[in-house]
């Protein structure tokens, strides 16, 4: 049960990589962006695709280690783990757009799940590994970090997407060359 720990750790220490690796000095939109890229790769992405193989095609070894007995349902829970998985795989190298919808749906998931941990332990004393250890931490732990970062990156301090920054430049290259034609005209006329 240590794969929810193992994969933020991925996340945090990936994170950091790029941040060292980036431009100097270190932007705080561009810090945003690789938290959020990295926790909607690991945490989100990756921990999703394991909890869909888990629920989907190890079904009686994931509920043993919940503390159930195999139930139909869970099929479902996997289908929904795979959905959400490749959507944060997505997000992960888009704008805020789409990480804030796919935060917005992993807040909704997560959290209802770690809520039904919580319930399982108050309800039926389940204290297995699988319900009350790392994975119920980060069903709220995760959604609450993307919702957190994503607020902090909302407006003007937002992280852009690809298509934005090449907007931007795009712009800016037009704007010289508004400046150059107009420089030039401006000479024409004095000589």
């Amino acid at each position: 049960m240590l794969v929810p720990i193992l994969l933020w750790v991925a996340a945090l220490a990936s994170a950091a990589v790029a941040i060292w690796q980036g431009p100097r000095p270190i932007d705080r939109s561009f810090l945003i962006d690789r938290l959020l890229r990295y926790l909607f790769v690991f945490p989100l992405g990756l921990l999703g695709l394991w909890a869909f193989l888990g629920h989907v095609f190890f079904a009686e070894q994931s509920a043993a280690s919940i503390g159930w007995a195999p139930r139909p349902f869970q099929y479902e829970v996997g289908v929904a783990n795979l959905g959400l998985a490749l959507a944060a795989l997505y997000a992960a190298f888009r704008g805020y757009e789409a990480r804030l919808a796919v935060g917005i749906a992993a807040a909704s998931f997560l959290i209802g799940a770690g809520i039904g941990h919580i319930r399982d332990i108050v309800e039926a004393g389940n204290l297995a590994p699988g319900n009350a250890g790392p994975i119920m931490v980060t069903d709220f732990l995760t959604p609450i970090a993307v919702l957190a970062l994503l607020f902090v990156a909302n407006g003007k301090r937002r992280p852009k997407s690809p298509a934005t920054l090449a907007l931007e430049a795009e712009l800016e290259n037009a704007r010289k060359a508004m400046r150059q034609y107009r420089t030039a005209l401006s000479q024409l006329g004095k000589d």
